[in-house]
């Protein structure tokens, strides 16, 4: 049984390893005072949600959801699911599906009408991926900018 968690604040360093397998070239963050101050906001917003599982002392997949508050759709609020990542070595295990059901299923109990995902990625596996669970590409199309 897969066991989804939520973050716990001592976990900032494991996430940041993690998160090398999501975004590469990424420049590493240096976890001074004004980092984890960041981080300590971050966990202290009710908003915000990050989900991990753990295998072995060491996280293997992540994600995070955002609940937006809205004026439309009878004031109920959006979720964003964003920063998926999984180890490579724990890749086609349902880790990956397990933490984004959990992120749907606190959309739900926090009342959103609708969650959103985005991905930057285009090859088929993670396209299909997505697809089995459960959100659907072809409903919205995202535009982006970048600053």
């Amino acid at each position: 049984m897969i066991k989804v968690r939520q973050i716990k604040y001592e976990e900032l360093e494991n996430l940041l390893s993690l998160y090398e397998y999501l975004i590469p070239d990424d420049p590493k963050l240096k976890i001074d005072n004004t980092l984890k101050e960041h981080w300590n906001e971050i966990l202290s917003d009710s908003s915000y949600f990050y989900f991990v599982i753990e295998e072995n002392e060491m996280l293997v997949c992540s994600c995070n959801l955002t609940i937006i508050k809205n004026l439309t759709r009878s004031a109920r609020p959006y979720g964003i699911i964003e920063n998926v990542v999984t180890h490579p070595d724990y890749r086609n295990k349902g880790h990956g599906t397990a933490v984004l059901k959990k992120a749907v299923e606190i959309a739900q109990k926090n009342n959103c009408y609708k969650v959103v995902l985005t991905t930057s990625r285009k090859d088929r596996n993670t396209l299909k991926f997505y697809e089995n669970a459960g959100f659907d590409r072809g409903e919205k199309t995202a535009f982006i900018v970048r600053i």
